[in-house]
């Protein structure tokens, strides 16, 4: 898998992994709770653009996300 990149300030027991659909991508991975939701107003602006990005671009460029605990 590809190296994903971490976007936010604050630590999370989850983060919300969306894998990159390209071979030369990354995955983009946001903290959020167990149950995959992200916070977005804890998101830095770069973070929540990329957020919005990869959920726009679900099936096209990014995979459908999965939660996963974090490694931080």
């Amino acid at each position: 898998m590809h190296a994903a990149h971490h976007s936010s300030a604050a630590p999370s027991a989850f983060e919300l992994r969306f894998p990159s659909l390209s071979g030369t991508g990354c995955a983009l991975s946001f903290p959020c709770d167990a149950n995959g939701s992200v916070h977005m107003d804890s998101l830095s602006e770069r973070a929540r653009n990329n957020y919005l990005l990869a959920r726009a671009l679900m099936g096209r460029d990014y995979g459908w996300p999965s939660v996963l605990a974090s490694q931080t």
